[in-house]
């Protein structure tokens, strides 16, 4: 089902993709210069996660934004152009992947 078939429902009758894809519509809807997004794939299945992110993406590359993913995922990961690992606070790995 389509979110905008959902636009009058009440955040608990919506499922968790659905729920995941309102907050990134969101968080995209003010055209922010940076997008933070923890973890946006999470509660979604591998289908879902990767409809979210090609629209995440793809709606910050057309504004020209800048987009902090946060990501234990490893796919997810792998759409990133620069990667930067923390442990412990501290930068341990920080490389450009384009």
């Amino acid at each position: 089902m389509q979110l905008a078939e959902q636009a009058d429902a009440v955040p608990a009758e919506l499922s968790a993709g659905q729920a995941q894809r309102g907050a990134v519509a969101r968080a995209l809807v003010t055209g922010p210069a940076l997008v933070l997004a923890d973890e946006p794939t999470g509660s979604t299945d591998t289908i879902g996660g990767r409809l979210l992110l090609d629209l995440l993406v793809g709606a910050v590359q057309e504004r020209g934004a800048a987009l902090v993913l946060v990501t234990h995922d490893n796919a997810v990961a792998a759409r990133a152009d620069r990667e930067v690992r923390l442990r412990d606070g501290l930068v341990e790995h920080d490389v450009s992947l384009t």
